[in-house]
């Protein structure tokens, strides 16, 4: 899983709007008084992100899942020199060192959580290695994205290096989005391309029961905001949540 996807994974999400994003999230974490310190990023994939957090000041680890998206984020920080901690982990099985001042996930690395036992691994390992005080920050792609946007889509993309297919099948009976990915990637120093074929699964969260969630783990939600920074609406696509870390959890 994700070795196909690594590959084209930054051509897929051109369109995300990472500096925006980046210059939001500061903003929130100045208004909470953080300007320095720890973030660790879940599923941070090629590290687009985690880029733009060290740059900013922060000090960056990166979590994620795939050695593929790993292997392409441990490029860019060659590029660019900054000094980032990655790491190969599930984030259900999250672990530190020590605790940091901020947990951080974008880009709906947490829809990918498909179950909400597993839901409840997650926000209890961010329990465990946020500082207390610290703050939890997703997002999350909402109901209306999957069901009005996404499901039932079918994007495509050429170019001379990579091409794709995405077919989406959103599963409103179980709230499971499914990605079918079909990626044609040009082999070095030749005219034949790679045939990879992926499958991914995402499942839509209603906010209610995430906010649940979060309090039984000891994670008190502050805000909600969209990804322009707008109150959520029933049409938003996606919201991002920022949760505190309680002294404990009762």
């Amino acid at each position: 899983m994700y070795e196909g996807f690594a590959g084209v994974y930054d051509h897929m999400m051109e369109e995300i709007p990472y500096d925006a994003w980046c210059d939001l999230l500061c903003s929130c974490l100045a208004e909470r008084g953080i300007t320095g310190g720890t973030i660790c990023e879940l599923g941070c994939g090629t590290g687009s992100m985690t880029e733009r957090l060290a740059a900013a000041g922060f000090d960056m680890i990166g979590v994620d899942l795939s050695p593929d998206m790993l292997a392409a984020a441990q490029r860019k920080k060659e590029q660019s020199g900054l000094d980032i901690l990655y790491i190969q982990q599930d984030m259900e099985q999250l672990t530190l060192a020590e605790p940091v001042d901020v947990i951080l996930s974008v880009c709906d690395s947490i829809n990918y959580i498909l179950e909400e036992d597993g839901m409840r691994r997650v926000f209890d390992r961010v329990y465990q290695f946020l500082k207390p005080g610290g703050y939890f920050i997703f997002d999350l792609k909402t109901i209306y994205c999957y069901r009005n946007i996404i499901g039932s889509r079918t994007l495509a993309e050429q170019d001379e290096d990579v091409s794709y297919i995405w077919e989406n099948y959103f599963y409103e009976d179980e709230d499971i989005n499914e990605y079918k990915l079909t990626i044609f990637c040009r082999q070095q120093e030749s005219s034949l391309y790679e045939k990879i074929e992926e499958v991914h699964y995402q499942r839509a969260y209603m906010l209610p029961r995430i906010r649940e969630l979060l309090e039984e783990a000891g994670l008190s939600t502050t805000d909600c905001f969209t990804g322009e920074g707008e109150e959520p609406r029933e049409d938003s696509e996606r919201i991002f949540i920022i949760a505190k870390r309680r002294e404990d959890k009762s």
